[in-house]
């Protein structure tokens, strides 16, 4: 078997470069729930998607991966529309990591290797498994290839929902909200691992996020939205107590621990 990263050894110029540009969506005819945003992810970065329940950042998140196609603006990949992209193409360099991924009567082993269907012609190949074989080893998911997904507790079933991911060999990697119904230790553990494909691998990561202070201790950028708006967005020194107060309608506090921002809640504004 060819020794085969999972990761490709060299990427075009710009290959990640992910962009809304002006994007604006509704359901329907309903209201815009996103207006005029603009947002770049760029790779070997961890952006974070911030703002109250909503606000938009699920609906972004799902026009980032063409999902949902907006009636205003662009998204764009490597300077070309999304849109223009096939399904497949798209799946190449895109990953995206639902909120809800359903647990069924298959193997972890099978479930990554569907990761490969973007590349796979009529049957799974050499390379195919490498790179399946590549990512168990990676992530330590050893002891539980030969286990069904419906047997694994909620902290091993999202690694391997962001390992299957992986196996896309994308340059994006879009998460909506990773660390739901996860306990303290799987959240650190995802928020490390996603933290790692990021800045170790140069893949172009972005999660949707409820728990702002993971975010601060785990993001490089930040990208904060208001009523369909960006109200907010660029590195570390963006999230200011205006800011996230603005934000969440929320007075709060911050502190400092050993290097790492914490926002602590006071009362509602």
């Amino acid at each position: 078997m060819s020794d085969v990263h999972w990761m490709s050894a060299k990427r075009e110029e710009g290959a990640g470069n992910l962009e809304a540009r002006d994007v604006g969506f509704a359901y329907g005819k309903g209201d815009p729930v996103l207006k005029d945003i603009t947002a770049q992810i760029v790779p070997g970065s961890f952006l974070a998607i911030l703002g109250m329940n909503g606000c938009g950042k699920s609906t972004l998140l799902s026009c980032l991966d063409d999902m949902l196609r907006p009636q205003k603006g662009v998204v764009a990949l490597a300077g070309r529309e999304l849109s223009d992209y096939s399904r497949d193409e798209r799946a190449r360099h895109v990953a995206l990591v639902a909120q809800h991924s359903h647990a069924n009567g298959v193997t972890v082993y099978d479930a990554l290797l569907l990761g490969r269907k973007p590349y796979v012609k009529a049957a799974p190949n050499e390379d195919d498994y490498a790179v399946v074989d590549r990512v168990i080893e990676e992530l330590e998911l050893g002891p539980l290839a030969l286990r069904y997904l419906d047997e694994l507790s909620g902290g091993e079933h999202q690694k391997v929902v962001i390992a299957r991911a992986l196996v896309q060999d994308t340059e994006v990697l879009l998460l909506d909200e990773p660390t739901n119904n996860l306990d303290m230790a799987n959240q650190v553990e995802v928020m490390e691992l996603v933290s790692h494909i990021a800045h170790e691998h140069g893949v172009a990561c972005a999660a949707v996020l409820h728990d702002i202070n993971l975010a601060l201790r785990y993001c490089d950028r930040f990208l904060v939205i208001k009523n369909g708006t960006v109200l907010a967005a660029g590195g570390p020194e963006t999230m200011t107590k205006e800011v996230i107060e603005e934000a969440y309608e929320t007075h709060v506090e911050l502190v400092e621990h050993e290097g790492t921002r914490l926002v602590v809640p006071l009362s509602r504004r």
